[in-house]
């Protein structure tokens, strides 16, 4: 019955009609390094990563998000207001505003939106907001059980997806499910079909609020594969690729009419040693992750995967970031790195079990595998695809050493949060006194005291060595000659493409 009314709705507001035969004219094709999960579709099961935003800017649209005006840019919503308690916000709804299927987006969508979260910082959101008030139908307010500094930086940034709304009628007919299959959103682009993991086809939504697209359609291709996703943009089959490590970029560079660009994002690569809390495991011992820590070159990592364009770091938290604990590297030295193992009772190295690389950073993975097999430190290359991956390092089923990367925006808070804290979606184990401290400036109403407190945890963090930072990362992504303007790289620390409303191609 739902799968029905899914089906009569999206008929109704046009969403189900297939493209015209052969390529449309105004379509850019990006060739992606994921196989699309449905879930991505959806904002209330957006995990605390990047990923998902990368289909979100095109379909969906939030009360407040990053844009490159600014990390709390006015979005549905056209203005907000913070109560001088700092236990009431209130937002604004623009007039006017339209979902795909031509309802309104009132803020009966937004409590709702919020009351059916289950993404990325859910417990740190459901933990502080005590009630979520529709006041009239283009007013809302979010009432705190105590202030909490850090509210507009985790609901409104990419930190997590509870401020992009969703339609109350239309996922009550159709079911979470269903919404999945046949997402409306009130985003630049609206749904017109997809191919489970392969393709998703979205056209230009005459209605957005900020302005109308300048290119009628884009289409998302998962093509995993790198070699492939260089050899479509070749062909011409693709317009945009992502993540392009630094062999394929320089050979992208040698072909006539494409090009390379490398965006500043926020993300950040580590090792995560997901059995460091295990007191039988290897890993429990500092000096071993120490080890691991000091037998990476990230010089020569970061020469081969970015063409040495991101920025070697000893921290999980961007430099940029507010709140953030500039920590320089660890030199390279598999001299020490073997001494350390030595003095841990590892003479001869040991066998660590699984390395699960970040996908598709599967090249990156060998390579970081390599360099601990130089120290004796050896293990089993485990591949999975991106979505699957997230899915078991949030169940704590990765055993190891996984490759991670986040690159949500925020402060060093909101970046924190999901590895280090008792709530966080990506805590394998949880040092008392950090979660003690962290409880503790997300109660501090004094800037200067709470940066102190969070200099504290990312120091002991460090010194604990309970990851292996690695660099900043800036993405490289290949650009076809039929493109103007990608938009990559437009939104400060976004790796993907936003605005989508900013596309262009070049006139013939």
């Amino acid at each position: 019955m739902k799968r029905r009314v899914a089906l009569t709705l999206l008929l109704a507001a046009g969403l189900l009609s297939g493209p015209a035969d052969g390529a449309p004219e105004g379509t850019i094709t990006f060739g992606l390094h994921v196989t699309l999960a449905p879930r991505w579709f959806d904002p209330g099961d957006a995990e605390p990563a990047i990923t998902p935003f990368m289909v979100l800017y095109a379909l969906h649209d939030a009360l407040v998000k990053p844009m490159p005006g600014g990390l709390n840019t006015p979005g549905l919503a056209e203005s907000w207001t913070m109560s001088p308690d700092g236990l009431t916000y209130e937002f604004l709804l623009r007039k006017g505003v339209k979902f795909h299927n031509g309802e309104p987006v009132t803020a009966e969508d937004v409590k709702f939106t919020f009351e059916r979260y289950r993404g990325g910082a859910v417990t740190q959101l459901k933990e502080h907001v005590r009630e979520v008030q529709v006041v009239d139908a283009s007013r809302v307010r979010f009432h705190l059980k105590q202030p909490w500094p850090d509210f507009m930086s985790v609901f409104g940034t990419t930190a997590s997806a509870a401020a992009w709304i969703v339609p109350k009628k239309y996922v009550e007919q159709v079911g979470d499910d269903g919404f999945k299959k046949a997402p409306i959103g009130a985003g630049p682009y609206r749904l017109v079909s997809y191919k489970p993991g392969v393709e998703l086809v979205a056209e230009a939504f005459d209605g957005y609020w900020r302005k109308a697209p300048a290119v009628k359609r884009v289409v998302f291709r998962g093509l995993p594969d790198e070699t492939t996703r260089a050899a479509a943009l070749k062909r011409g089959d693709v317009d945009v690729i992502f993540q392009v490590s630094g062999p394929v970029a320089e050979e992208i560079k040698r072909t006539p009419g494409l090009r390379v660009v490398g965006p500043v994002t926020s993300g950040v690569f580590w090792l995560d040693f997901t059995e460091q809390w295990d007191p039988k495991s290897p890993w429990h011992d500092r000096r071993v992750r120490q080890a691991a820590d000091l037998a990476i070159d990230r010089r020569a990592l970061n020469q081969a995967e970015t063409l040495g364009m991101s920025r070697l770091t000893g921290g999980i938290v961007p430099r940029n970031f507010e709140f953030a604990l500039a920590i320089e590297p660890s030199p390279y030295d598999p001299g020490k790195a073997k001494q350390f193992l030595a003095d841990a009772g590892y003479p001869n190295g040991f066998d660590s079990g699984d390395f699960y690389p970040y996908p598709p950073y599967f090249s990156m993975g060998e390579a970081l595998a390599g360099y601990l097999q130089v120290v004796n430190i050896r293990s089993r290359i485990r591949t999975m695809e991106r979505a699957a991956f997230l899915t078991s390092y949030r169940e704590k089923k990765l055993r190891g050493v996984a490759v991670v990367i986040n690159g949500t925006s925020g402060n060093a808070a909101t970046r924190l949060a999901p590895y280090v804290t008792r709530a966080g979606a990506y805590a394998y184990g949880v040092v008392p006194e950090i979660d003690d401290l962290f409880q503790r400036q997300a109660r501090e109403l004094d800037r200067a005291k709470r940066e102190s407190l969070l200099h504290q945890i990312q120091r002991m963090v460090h010194e604990r060595a309970m990851f292996a930072p690695l660099y900043e990362l800036s993405p490289l992504a290949g650009v076809g000659p039929r493109v103007e303007q990608p938009a990559v790289g437009l939104l400060p620390g976004f790796p993907y493409v936003a605005p989508f409303e900013e596309l262009k191609l070049k006139k013939p």
